[in-house]
């Protein structure tokens, strides 16, 4: 919506948000990532999705499922993907958007598996991977990042069905 370019432009500007990335967007790069987002949709029936607080409607960040084809031993994939603004961290939408994502990809889209992956240093997004039931594929190093950056190695993580979510089936 319209309506999320401006908070989704001042999340992607944000250093803290953004220190897991290589770069901070400028308000253009977002727009042209939202418009990327918004074809992703029309050619796919998915991709990232904008997370908002259900009773005020304020935008929180994003979760969905899109395609990734850079060269790793894990691509092509499926990949599930998150990202919220500093006000949202710690309060579970990640791990409750993930999960429904999840169970979208694998009921309606019938994935037979879902990727995720960040820079190794990222525990707080490899922690949320962990209780929506995936599980750890291996560490490589992402093309799109300096080989001698922190952000590199980066960690891969795969779910399949049926999974275990926090102890439970899913």
């Amino acid at each position: 919506m319209e309506s999320d370019i401006a908070p989704f432009a001042a999340m992607c500007a944000d250093a803290n948000v953004m220190r897991y990335f290589p770069e901070l967007l400028s308000q253009q790069k977002a727009i042209e990532q939202i418009r990327g987002f918004q074809r992703h949709f029309a050619e796919n029936g998915f991709t990232y999705f904008a997370v908002e607080e259900l009773t005020s409607a304020e935008f929180l960040g994003f979760v969905g499922l899109k395609h990734q084809s850079f060269d790793s031993p894990y691509t092509p994939a499926i990949d599930i993907g998150w990202r919220l603004k500093k006000e949202a961290w710690g309060r579970g939408f990640a791990t409750e958007a993930a999960k429904a994502c999840l169970d979208f990809a694998f009921e309606d889209l019938q994935l037979d598996s879902v990727l995720s992956i960040c820079p190794t240093i990222n525990l707080a997004s490899e922690a949320v991977m962990k209780r929506i039931g995936m599980e750890k594929a291996g560490t490589f190093q992402h093309p799109a990042i300096a080989a001698d950056s922190p952000l590199n190695p980066c960690v891969a993580y795969l779910a399949s069905t049926p999974r275990v979510t926090d102890g439970q089936a899913a």
